[in-house]
């Protein structure tokens, strides 16, 4: 995998990209490899499916893949149609209503939204941490900077959160507010902690800005460390601080089990059967985006859609790099949209 990242790396360093002439990604087209941008938890199956997509498909340049983070990632795909913008759109979350409309403005009218897998938000520790455990309200209570709009965040220890927890000073490595790893943070355990409080479901009724800055804003007082898009500096991270959790992707856990142990969230540790099947509260599904008006003009991108789906299966070679397979229906559908390229027509976003 190291190789390879270098080696797309150095592609990335001598692609010449000449003036696009046609902003519709049409003929006028003039890179001849795919580009990729996106989540840094995507990335790795990105990488993989491009190691597998350049050994069938000899002459075929290797495709770019990089770690931009979702938000940064959406930014950069929806600039704009043709050779100078990603084809791809690597995302730990689905894409939201106000990126949708971006690109729209933009001209990037035709996406193809394909969920590839399921992932978990992992909480984790070196193995000589302190054993503990943890729930969405103590986490949100430990990590928000205004908890409950009461006022700015002064809890120091784990203890003075919840009295069953050692008196270790609250240390979290995690995602910047660029990653979908973070929207994840945000949503699927930091609003359900708040939420515990039937008061911030009401100020969610009345006043959704202020319902999100209080649920969902970190505190900034070095508590919660942003250790940016780079999950495996998260991994080095805790090994030299025992103490400390770090917040990333199921597979980087699973990729470093004889370093790492895991943080239950409810009582619930994260493994793959208890993402797949939704039972882990932090699970949650990865998607990519493709640009249609580029599966034309890219050559290989629909080779590439391809290959991912010929490996997303339980057995399949993206499963052995730590992807949770989705279940069996939504693997059908998104099969079924690789090969008629269905556009999102952005309704349901959020």
């Amino acid at each position: 995998m190291t190789k390879f990242a270098l080696f797309a790396a150095c592609a990335a360093s001598v692609i010449s990209l000449a003036a696009c002439g046609d902003q519709s990604g049409g003929a006028g087209a003039t890179r001849d490899q795919i580009r990729a941008v996106g989540s840094s938890t995507v990335y790795p199956f990105a990488t993989a499916v491009a190691e597998l997509f350049v050994q069938g498909n000899a002459g075929m340049k290797s495709p770019i893949i990089e770690s931009t983070g979702t938000g940064g990632g959406m930014k950069l795909f929806c600039a704009g149609v043709g050779a100078q913008h990603p084809d791809i759109e690597n995302a730990s979350r689905r894409m939201k209503k106000s990126e949708f409309d971006q690109c729209q403005a933009n001209g990037v009218k035709d996406i193809i939204e394909i969920q590839v897998g399921v992932d978990g938000l992992a909480f984790a520790q070196a193995k000589n941490g302190p054993a503990i455990a943890l729930t969405p309200k103590i986490v949100y209570e430990a990590l928000a900077a205004n908890p409950y709009g009461k006022g700015p965040n002064k809890a120091q220890t784990w203890k003075d959160v919840d009295p069953s927890l050692p008196p270790i000073t609250i240390s979290v490595f995690g995602p910047p507010s660029t990653s979908g790893t973070r929207d994840s943070l945000a949503e699927l355990i930091l609003e359900k902690g708040c939420q515990s409080d039937p008061a911030m479901k009401a100020l969610k009724d009345k006043n959704e800005d202020e319902y999100k800055a209080t649920c969902t804003r970190v505190r900034e007082d070095g508590k919660y460390v942003d250790s940016g898009e780079n999950d495996n500096l998260i991994v080095q991270k805790l090994g030299a601080n025992p103490n400390a959790v770090g917040v990333f992707g199921y597979s980087f856990l699973e990729e470093n089990k004889d370093s790492l142990k895991d943080v239950p969230i409810n009582g619930i540790q994260a493994t793959y059967e208890t993402v797949s099947t939704g039972q882990y509260p932090g699970a949650r599904p990865l998607y990519i985006y493709v640009k249609k008006a580029h599966m034309q003009a890219i050559p290989g991108l629909q080779n590439f859609l391809n290959v991912f789906a010929a490996n997303w299966n339980p057995d399949g070679a993206l499963t052995k790099r730590g992807m949770v397979a989705s279940p069996e229906e939504i693997r059908k559908k998104s099969a079924e949209t690789v090969k008629a390229l269905t556009v999102l027509n952005g309704a349901d976003l959020k």
